[in-house]
């Protein structure tokens, strides 16, 4: 059994202000016990295409070292929620993870980009700046493998089934769904991956920022593989705890074996 921490924060536009605030709420999550701790999806940069590339940073730039040396001094598995990189001129949605010596251990390219147009709902088009990403990513960590991708990503399950195929048992989600979509699904989506593969299912919100120029949904939440919640909160910020027991992974792909039962010569 190890502790998550998902810490549901709000950055600024000032890159410096929000390396400060991602520093406080990662200590936080330390000294609180977490063994794994979480950033949110694009914690260092406003959620909108006009600033991606502006914001963006190379793998050795301030925020990688940044989440590397925090990483190595405080002992955890840090999942550094995304950023946006630069590499070989395209920018891509990037989430960077490290071990408890501050090695990185993943780098997740968000591969599915969202590119929607809702009817009196929200326009977005992150095709338009962003470059998809082509790669699965999991955490080879000293408790499980964990599976790291990131939002949109979620709206396919065929990705986290072929997760946790390659052995995840803990899947964690940076992720900002708006105020459309995340009342309709947020809930039903993140239980549903967790359900499904039988799986712990962490996705980790930013904080609600009004004055921003987008309105993430937040709620982050951590569900058991039977698909219920183990803690969820709201649009504030704070951060999401939850013990990861192994053994009840086990358990319940023993009681329901859904894995074992896969028809693959249908399907």
């Amino acid at each position: 059994m190890f502790k998550l921490g998902l810490c549901q924060m709000k950055g600024s536009f000032e890159k410096q202000e929000s390396m400060r605030i991602a520093e406080q709420f990662i200590r936080e999550a330390a000294e609180h016990g977490a063994q794994v701790v979480s950033l949110p999806e694009m914690w260092n940069c406003p959620y909108a295409n006009q600033y991606f590339r502006e914001y963006a940073e190379t793998a050795d730039g301030a925020a990688v070292t940044f989440l590397s040396k925090l990483a190595a001094e405080l002992n955890i598995y840090l999942i550094g929620g995304s950023i946006p990189e630069l590499c070989g001129g395209n920018v891509y949605n990037t989430s960077f993870s490290f071990d408890p010596h501050g090695n990185m251990i993943g780098r997740h390219r968000k591969v599915h980009l969202f590119d929607i147009d809702v009817k009196d709902g929200i326009r977005f088009m992150e095709s338009e700046t962003l470059t998809p990403g082509e790669d699965m990513t999991i955490l080879d960590t000293e408790f499980c493998k964990i599976g790291v991708a990131i939002c949109y990503d979620v709206r396919f399950p065929e990705w986290f089934r072929k997760m946790t195929l390659a052995g995840a048992k803990l899947i964690v989600l940076p992720a900002a769904f708006n105020l459309t979509t995340g009342p309709a699904h947020w809930d039903l989506t993140m239980r549903a991956r967790a359900l499904d593969n039988q799986v712990y299912f962490a996705a980790n919100s930013p904080a609600r920022d009004e004055a921003g120029p987008y309105q993430a949904y937040g709620g982050s939440c951590i569900v058991d593989p039977w698909g219920r919640f183990l803690s969820h909160t709201d649009e504030k910020e704070g951060i999401v705890y939850g013990d990861i027991d192994l053994d009840y992974v086990a358990s319940v792909r023993e009681q329901l074996p859904l894995l074992k039962h896969r028809r693959e010569n249908l399907y």
